[in-house]
């Protein structure tokens, strides 16, 4: 039972933020100590689920009430955005192109495997567990779906979009966190496997690395060249575009969102007339604008950290609403049905095109693990490589939302 309201330790959102605020700068020093014991625990367990659980003991424990603070609501609805901007200003779009079909390819088999991998799990394993799966609510489940496929296409900024978007109640997305974290990092030490075979692979196949080579004396120059220290002014800057598109992008929203509800029917009854939906989209539009402009330079004094941060705000707030007693392992299936749908369209795609491992390893990363884990994936063939894996995690914020939307859609008509 939870306590009277006048009971809890911390009622006021400034004190629960700065304890927030702790609880982070806590993860992240921990996680960069040399001590031997800390160095194992983050090589099993992510900094991310950190991020979402140490905050979950707040409310589990009685120690604030989460749905009478007002951050998380700020959080979604003024940094997330922002976030969004500053994720996809440095976005190049001829750069993608430059890497050559291949990497377009494996990184846009992966996305297919999710869109479509959602759906076929789902399915999958109301057929195999109908009695725990009515018991759970179908409804819930699908909608809990989507906020997976956010974060399996885009990261948690898309994950928190779809969570809003499709009204998914505190309890399916706890259940999507769990799943995210086991699956993804499962498959992720698979890649790292693969990147430590690559050469060999590639060499039976037959793929043709040397553009590979070419990538990375590119990222080495171009690394040297645009990075430079924080200043005042750059901060600055960063914020009047990131919170100004914000602004802008809330002002049309909120006219959009209610002309689709008051005059189509049919894009409101696949919530296309969520205001939330429109804010991240256009912020978003905004960003991959700003990239074509002078703007972008912004990445080089840490406009993406800055951007990471908000997203690690709004994380600590969701995990506020988090209960983990919820979890129903069942679910756990469906990760595993979907990741490997997943896996196995990207290596059948891999082998028919001959993709070098390199292409199939970020593509998939580039969707799975989003900007935070990419490079990580990428740096494993090579440490100039690591921005590959940026930009094509980049790309996967600015399709993300729209490519989960298209699942959600979907699995809302699978469910009936």
């Amino acid at each position: 039972m939870n306590p009277e309201p006048a009971n809890y330790l911390i009622q006021s959102d400034a004190v629960l933020f700065g304890v927030l605020a702790l609880i982070l700068g806590l993860v992240f020093y921990t996680k960069q100590s040399k001590n031997p014991i800390l160095v194992k625990f983050y090589t099993y367990v992510p900094a991310l689920l950190m991020c979402y659980l140490l905050p979950s003991f707040l409310t589990t424990f009685g120690l604030v009430d989460a749905d009478a603070s007002n951050l998380y609501y700020m959080a979604s609805r003024y940094l997330l955005p922002a976030a969004l901007v500053l994720l996809t200003i440095s976005v190049d779009l001829k750069g993608i192109v430059r890497l050559g079909p291949k990497a377009g390819i494996m990184f846009l088999t992966g996305t297919l495997g999710i869109v479509i991998g959602g759906p076929i799990a789902f399915i999958a394993t109301r057929a195999m567990f109908p009695e725990a799966f009515a018991a759970s609510g179908a409804d819930d489940i699908w909608r809990g779906m989507t906020t997976l496929a956010g974060s399996w296409i885009g990261g948690g900024a898309n994950q928190a979009a779809m969570k809003e978007v499709w009204e998914v109640s505190d309890a399916a997305f706890t259940q999507m966190v769990a799943i995210d974290v086991v699956w993804a990092n499962i498959w992720m030490a698979i890649l790292l496997l693969m990147a430590a075979r690559s050469a060999n692979i590639d060499a039976k196949t037959g793929a043709d690395v040397s553009a590979i080579e070419r990538i990375k004396l590119k990222m080495e120059t171009f690394q040297k060249e645009n990075a430079k220290p924080l200043t005042l002014p750059d901060l600055a800057m960063m914020s009047a575009i990131a919170f100004g598109i914000t602004g802008l992008a809330h002002a049309c929203a909120n006219w959009l969102g209610p002309a689709i509800k008051n005059n189509s029917p049919l894009l409101a009854s696949v919530n296309l007339d969520s205001t939330f939906f429109w804010l991240v989209i256009l912020a978003t539009l905004g960003g991959v604008l700003m990239s074509f402009t002078k703007a972008r330079k912004y990445e080089g004094t840490g406009a993406s950290a800055v951007g990471s941060m908000f997203v690690y705000i709004l994380v600590a707030t969701i995990g506020l609403k988090m209960d983990v007693t919820q979890i129903k392992p069942f679910l756990f299936v469906i990760g595993g049905i979907w990741i490997a749908i997943h896996a196995f369209l990207l290596l059948g795609v891999g082998k028919l095109i001959k993709a070098p491992v390199f292409f199939l390893a970020v593509g998939s990363q580039a969707n799975i693990g989003g900007a935070a884990s990419a490079p990580v994936v990428a740096s494993a063939f090579h440490p100039a490589l690591a921005p590959v894996g940026v930009l094509l995690a980049v790309f996967g914020y600015v399709i993300g939302t729209s490519a989960a939307m298209l699942t959600g859609i979907i699995l809302q008509w699978l469910a009936g």
